[in-house]
């Protein structure tokens, strides 16, 4: 039972090439800025295309470019939280959550549909929109919304980013339960290493593309393999040193689509 990737593919001038393997537990993606936690996500989900390699969850697999297995997003039974939320502001609280239910055998949608409304305290909203509820409400609209499905993953790309501290907070405390009650491997994206120290069973981190450290969140924060690690978990610098070139200028490297630099 878990998640398994060992991925690589080149995007503009980057390249990313990672490995590595967690079981149903709440892992952080940590790293600089355009390192390739994103993208990584983005290949779990079926968003963009690997070159090579494997990604399956407990039991499916749903890329292997040695058995040429490319599942389409659809058919993955991943679950994602983008970092906008990416709510319909057309669409009230029920029909976003229902929006996610697409694959539910019909019998079933109804009982799933009250089932996170009710995990995630939305009596009373259902009939509003986006624009009409609280950001924190809006966290929670989009956590049903991605397991309304009962996915075997769990992806988060920096959800709490845009939340001021007090709701980050809450919003944590919130994750925390979220576990309690849904056992699946989940990969969560921050920069935060306060958020990283608070919710991580393991943390992988990212530099350039490739994974630099991995193991419990204790080892990582408390064992830091180098100076990139360390500097990473003091948050400075916020990106990768650039490499000196021989006349002591730097040269600038790529960064992982939707990953810029600062």
């Amino acid at each position: 039972m878990g998640l398994k990737v060992t991925v690589k593919k080149a995007v503009k001038g980057f390249m990313l090439d990672v490995s590595w393997q967690i079981g149903n537990e709440l892992a952080v993606l940590f790293g600089f800025s355009g390192s390739g936690k994103s993208l990584t996500l983005q290949l779990i989900a079926g968003l963009i295309k690997p070159d090579s390699g494997f990604i399956g969850a407990n039991g499916s697999t749903y890329f292997d470019s040695a058995n040429d297995i490319d599942a389409a997003p659809q058919q993955r039974s991943i679950g994602y939280v983008f970092q906008d939320l990416a709510l319909f502001p057309h669409m009230t609280v029920r029909q976003n959550i229902l929006f996610g239910a697409k694959g539910v055998p019909r019998q079933e949608t109804a009982e799933r549909y009250h089932e996170m409304v009710n995990a995630f305290y939305l009596n009373g909203i259902e009939n509003k929109r986006p624009s009409e509820i609280s950001g924190g409400q809006k966290q929670r609209v989009a956590f049903a919304r991605a397991l309304i499905r009962r996915p075997n993953v769990l992806l988060l790309d920096e959800p709490f980013s845009a939340l001021d501290t007090p709701l980050r907070i809450e919003m944590r405390a919130f994750l925390k339960d979220l576990r309690k009650q849904f056992h699946m491997p989940i990969v969560l994206v921050t920069h935060d290493a306060g958020e990283a120290a608070s919710l991580a069973d393991s943390i992988i981190v990212y530099s350039e593309g490739s994974v630099i450290q991995k193991g419990s969140a204790g080892e990582v924060l408390d064992n830091p393999i180098d100076e990139r690690v360390r500097r990473l978990l003091v948050g400075q610098p916020t990106s990768d040193p650039l490499p000196v070139n021989h006349s002591g200028q730097a040269r600038r490297k790529s960064s992982a689509p939707g990953e810029n630099r600062p």
